[in-house]
């Protein structure tokens, strides 16, 4: 009865028959097979592969969560690292708080930056710091809301539910998935259901983003990962490196940080290069002055370009 055209109606229930299938069959692989999905007994979980309809008892698979990085390691600015260690501190410390004033106990975090500014880094860091479990939520494989509701209603306490680029995620696409569906689960069930819960959205590009997914008590703190900066670059050092002092190269660096937009992935990964500290320093000092050439040469492009117009 949805349509009188049946090119339309039988397409509809071809789509429907499928679903029915899917449901009886429980998930299946990109050939079509069944899968089983592991009941999550540790730290990382994902969903993985292809879009799937996710067995009504199991919905994890499960990752042992092995990464390395914490917060005193993380090359980030050190005021806003402090920051975060004090907000999460005082999180996780107010359980009565939040039970006194009828809030459920969770808090929201959008990290956003440019790629390779270390927000997949800070969320392992988080994660280790607090000692929780991971749920990596990947939206492009959910395309049912009850699925969607299923995942998020399986987590267990002391978790982070992670989704990370939430501005490339295809919310735009043809499906039952829908932003304001995530949004009110979160909102609901999902916030009522369980203690202990941190959310964090990550994105490179904080200005393409919902403001539906900005508003107050969704997300409670923003942090921006920038580009390198002296400071960051000397904890790299120091990590990468052994230099806990001073060297030589140390001013030129920093000189040409303060004019260059570089990511700490790309520092870390030249100082990787070597681990003689003066070789690992000077190929970052070509790196840099590289970068600045790149830019000072599109600025002047820019520059050129307005003159055009003007004359």
């Amino acid at each position: 009865m949805k349509s009188e055209d049946p090119d339309i109606a039988l397409g509809g229930l071809v789509k429907l028959l499928k679903r029915k299938k899917l449901e009886g069959d429980g998930p299946v692989d990109k050939d079509g097979k069944t899968v089983g999905i592991r009941e999550v007994k540790r730290q990382k979980v994902e969903t993985k592969g292809k879009p799937v309809r996710m067995s009504r008892r199991k919905v994890w698979d499960s990752i042992n969560f092995e990464h390395p990085a914490t917060l005193e390691t993380l090359a980030m600015d050190p005021e806003l690292k402090n920051a975060v260690m004090e907000d999460l501190n005082r999180f996780i410390s107010r359980k009565e708080f939040y039970k006194k004033v009828g809030r459920a106990w969770k808090r929201g975090y959008l990290l956003y930056g440019s790629p390779g500014t270390s927000k997949s880094s800070l969320v392992a860091a988080m994660a280790n710091y607090l000692k929780f479990d991971v749920y990596d939520l990947q939206l492009v494989n959910i395309y049912w809301e009850s699925d969607l509701r299923r995942l998020l209603l399986s987590m267990g306490n002391r978790s982070i539910l992670v989704i990370e680029d939430i501005d490339c995620n295809i919310f735009v696409k043809i499906v039952q998935l829908t932003l304001s569906g995530l949004l009110n689960i979160i909102d609901g069930l999902w916030s009522s259901c369980g203690d202990e819960r941190i959310i964090i959205f990550s994105t490179n590009h904080k200005d393409r983003l919902d403001p539906a997914l900005l508003r107050p008590g969704r997300m409670d703190m923003y942090i921006h990962m920038s580009y390198c900066n002296p400071q960051g670059f000397k904890l790299l050092a120091s990590n990468y490196l052994g230099i806990h002092g001073y060297h030589h190269l140390f001013g030129e660096i920093e000189g040409l940080l303060q004019d260059t937009e570089v990511s700490p992935a790309q520092v870390a990964e030249e100082l990787m290069m070597s681990e003689d500290p003066d070789v690992a320093l000077s190929g970052l000092v070509k790196l840099l002055k590289w970068k600045k050439l790149e830019g000072d040469d599109a600025n002047a492009f820019d520059i050129q370009d307005v003159k055009r117009q003007k004359g």
